[in-house]
């Protein structure tokens, strides 16, 4: 029966309620009435539990609803159950029949500027009360108040005879009728209410079509404070100005107009080609005056509460800015890859430049945000993709072709010179003389060993004539290892005419050129170029969202780039050529030399400086770059960046500490050579020398100790300030052992006398203060070993006892040598036939009787 009684009209529910009481009461039941008003859409139902809280506290209880209702009777008696006791006074021909008493005349709420306070009608449903038990009354104030207009429309159908036009007459007051009867409609659930519902809406879009012919016309008048603000509010009362906004979004004159604004081809120089972006400045310059005039309309016409803003901010955006901008970007796509890189970057900047200067739509604080979101977004959002593939393309092209084209010139230098110092040999007179040249080469290291004899110094004689003869690549020449900064070779006067002196020459220029490598210049162009892309595209993190992460990732993929060009392809080929041509360096082979450094050793040592540089610009442009700009994490291990970053720096520093090695290599054969040539005979042993006005019991250090410390020391005091301190310290170190070893090997080939022990000493101690400025506590036991080493040279045949004990004692040298090594050493003193008889005996008990 309940489910019945929904699907009554109201007056129907008026007449079964006076059938008996228990329909009544089931028609009077509240619920059924806040149904309705639900329906209606203007019950609150929080107002109407906040009114129940106010009533009966938040906890009821019955004593509380007793004494309420107890004041409430008290209060005024005749409202008690006016349903029930008292029956209403009811006109069966009145449409409002079975309702209370409604006074129309009750006051809305002040301020309200649409004429309510004037006719309560007008603003029926904002007057109704969401107070529970009441439903019912306020129901029936707003079918007295709007059944009339609802059925004469029903009745007659939609026209400007309708009963809301011939009482009102100001198009605001209609569209507030109106308005109210679309959610009046809501509440009809009767038989035929589809039909009716039809007819109400027929009646509104007839008005609202005339009420859109009129805000059009004052916008193309531009009666703006006239005739188009009161449509505009019009509109709003009726539906919300959904169709105002919509004509004067699709009908603005700053979307009709936009090729005013400017051309794509006056953007665009077809010649060179590229952007002309103060063209595009004048585009946004031009936009920007339109836009704010539109801004200066919306303000003025429309209603504060009404969302224009966002509508017309997509609308600029995708039909001005998009296809503009698209236009000009797909065509320099097409044409210059980075012109195309520069245009996108560019107007982008300049777009964020046109938003600071747009006036600010009314009760819109998010018009910054709104146009980002919006415009910037949609705009750029389809070409992000395309560009930060191109952008990377980009960078590495220019990278790959930069040390490509280095590395040309590298081997197109190396092949030129090469031919030159080949191109005067003859090749037919090789072949006849091939036993000469190769006994030449076989025989080079022994040539220049020293000789004592005159037989030997005389067969030297030729081939030193010969090398003489040799052109200029095997003479003396101080800078012949200089860095240069530019892949040149230095001209040769002479081609030269054998083919050993121009493989010496080759190799002496592969040598030369280890300086050049690599380029701090080719550095400098591909940091910059990365930078240039960088600046480029961090601009768009601000977009946010997947794009701001996709920009980021790429700006961690050019570095990335950056690092394996920069790092691999060029600094550590550089190093390993450099590694390799040190490898082939032969000391031996290089004639005589007026300087105390290894100078392809030295050249290595400024590559390693020149590498230090080109890897703290790196860094440098990693930590301001990325971190500084916030595109990357450097706590972050998993990070491409910072991963790439890491191998470099250990590939790096395995290829420096590869080229120390060989360094090292190659510095102590060139103390071998120094020792082999430079340590004369008579140096240890006076006693050979046949020179009648010798000095004797000379002190003084020899030349080769001399020579051997200043060529260390000038390479050990060039890593200080360009290698970390953990480097140096294992490159001293090296240097000291390996110098240490090599000075063992040369002393197990020397006579040493009594007289030539006080150079020796002096030497020991030469070598001890070198390896002092090394500040290494580890290797001065080994100098100092040495030291006490020399000692066993010193004493005379007679004390051929204390010898032996020197000797046998491990302790004195440090664990350094065992017996067996010293007694190696004893070896080479030159009386030792003499003294070894008694220092075996003395250790070994050597011609002892067992009694």
């Amino acid at each position: 029966m309940s489910l019945i009684l929904d699907y009554l009209s109201p007056v129907d529910l008026i007449r079964v309620a006076r059938s008996s009481k228990l329909l009544r009461e089931m028609a009077y039941d509240d619920t059924r009435w806040v149904q309705k008003m639900k329906r209606i859409g203007c019950w609150d139902e929080l107002k109407a539990r906040k009114h129940i809280e106010e009533a009966f506290g938040t906890i009821a209880d019955m004593n509380s609803v007793k004494h309420h209702e107890e004041a409430e009777q008290n209060q005024d008696p005749s409202r008690s159950v006016r349903g029930t006791e008292q029956r209403p006074t009811i006109n069966v021909n009145s449409l409002s029949d079975g309702f209370d008493q409604i006074d129309l005349t009750t006051t809305g709420p002040s301020g309200i500027p649409d004429g309510t306070e004037e006719d309560p009608i007008l603003g029926a449903l904002k007057l109704v009360k969401s107070v529970r038990g009441e439903a019912r009354q306020e129901y029936g104030k707003v079918h007295a108040a709007l059944a009339p207009f609802y059925d004469n429309i029903v009745t007659e159908g939609a026209s400007f005879d309708n009963l809301v036009f011939r009482k009102y007459t100001d198009p605001l007051h209609q569209a507030q009728i109106l308005s109210q009867l679309q959610a009046f409609a809501k509440c009809d659930s009767t038989e035929g209410w589809r039909a009716r519902t039809e007819q109400i809406q027929s009646a509104i879009a007839m008005f609202e079509t005339e009420a859109i012919k009129e805000f059009r016309q004052g916008y193309e008048t531009e009666d703006i404070d006239g005739r188009m603000r009161n449509y505009a509010h019009v509109l709003y009362k009726l539906n919300g100005g959904v169709s105002a906004v919509e004509l004067f979004i699709h009908h603005n004159h700053l979307v009709i107009h936009k090729s005013d604004f400017g051309k794509v081809s006056d953007c665009i120089d077809l010649q060179s080609p590229r952007v002309k972006l103060e063209q595009t400045q004048a585009f946004f310059t031009r936009l920007s005056v339109a836009y704010n005039e539109e801004v200066s309309i919306i303000n003025r016409a429309f209603p504060t509460s009404i969302e224009v803003a966002s509508p017309f901010i997509e609308k600029v955006g995708q039909g001005v800015l998009y296809p503009f901008l698209t236009a000009i970007f797909d065509e320099l796509h097409r044409t210059d890859i980075e012109c195309y890189l520069v245009a996108i970057s560019g107007t982008f900047a300049q777009c964020m430049n046109f938003v600071d200067n747009l006036l600010p739509i009314q009760d819109s604080a998010d018009n910054s945000d709104d146009f980002l979101n919006n415009v910037i977004s949609k705009v750029y959002e389809p070409h992000m993709d395309l560009y930060l593939a191109e952008e990377l393309d980009h960078f590495r092209k220019i990278s790959e072709a930069a040390v490509t084209d280095w590395d040309r010139q590298l081997s197109e230098q190396a092949a030129s010179t090469e031919s030159f110092l080949m191109s005067n040999i003859n090749r037919q007179a090789d072949k006849r003389d091939f036993l000469t040249s190769f006994k030449k080469v076989i025989m080079a290291p022994v040539n220049i060993l020293p000789s004592f004899s005159s037989t030997r110094a005389g067969n030297m004689k030729p081939d030193r004539e010969s090398a003489a003869s040799d052109p200029p690549s095997t003479l003396k020449n101080p800078n012949r290892y200089s860095t240069i900064a530019s892949p040149t070779t230095p001209p040769v006067p002479e081609p030269p005419t054998t083919e050993l002196a121009a493989k010496a020459a080759i190799m002496k220029t592969k040598l030369e050129g280890i300086s050049s490598l690599f380029s701090i210049e080719v550095a400098l162009s591909l940091v910059h170029t990365a930078k240039a892309g960088l600046d480029r595209a961090a601009q768009f993190v601000n977009l946010g969202g997947e794009t701001g992460s996709a920009v980021k990732q790429q700006c961690e993929a050019i570095f990335v780039a950056l690092v394996r060009i920069l790092g691999h392809r060029h600094l550590i080929v550089g190093f390993n050529k450099a590694v390799d041509h040190l490898s082939n360096y032969r000391p031996r082979e290089q004639g005589e030399r007026d300087q105390s450094g290894v100078e392809p050793l030295v050249t290595f040592l400024e590559l390693v400086n020149v590498g230090d540089l080109i890897l703290q610009m790196i860094d440098v442009f990693y930590e301001q770059e990325l971190i500084g700009s916030k595109l990357t994490d450097r706590n972050d291990f998993l990070d491409p960046a910072v991963k790439e970053k890491k191998k470099f720096e250990q590939i790096l520093d395995e290829r420096v500490a590869a080229g120390l090695n060989k360094g090292i290599d190659v510095l102590m054969e060139e103390v071998d050579y120094i020792l082999a040539t430079r340590q004369l005979a008579t140096d240890f042993n006076p006693s050979v020398s046949t020179d009648p006005h010798r000095k004797t019991m000379d002190v003084s250090v020899t030349e080769a100790a001399t020579a051997v410390v200043d060529v260390a020391s000038s390479h050990t005091r060039m890593l200080v300030g360009s290698t970390d301190k953990s480097t140096l310290d294992v490159f001293n170190q090296e240097v000291g052992l390996r110098l240490f070893t090599a000075l063992c090997k040369h002393l197990k080939r020397q006579r040493i006398s009594v007289e030539g022990s006080l150079k020796l000493i002096s030497d020991m101690n030469y070598y001890f203060k070198f390896v002092q400025t090394l500040k290494n506590n580890e290797l001065l036991l080994y100098f100092k070993a040495f030291r006490e080493l020399s000692q066993i040279y010193l004493i005379d045949p007679s004390d051929a006892k204390e010898l032996a004990t020197i000797i046998a004692d491990s302790g004195r040298f440090n664990g350094i040598w065992r017996v067996e090594e010293v007694y190696e050493f004893a070896e080479r003193r030159e009386d030792w036939y003499q003294v070894k008889r008694d220092v075996e005996r003395a250790m070994y008990g050597i011609g002892c009787n067992v009694m």
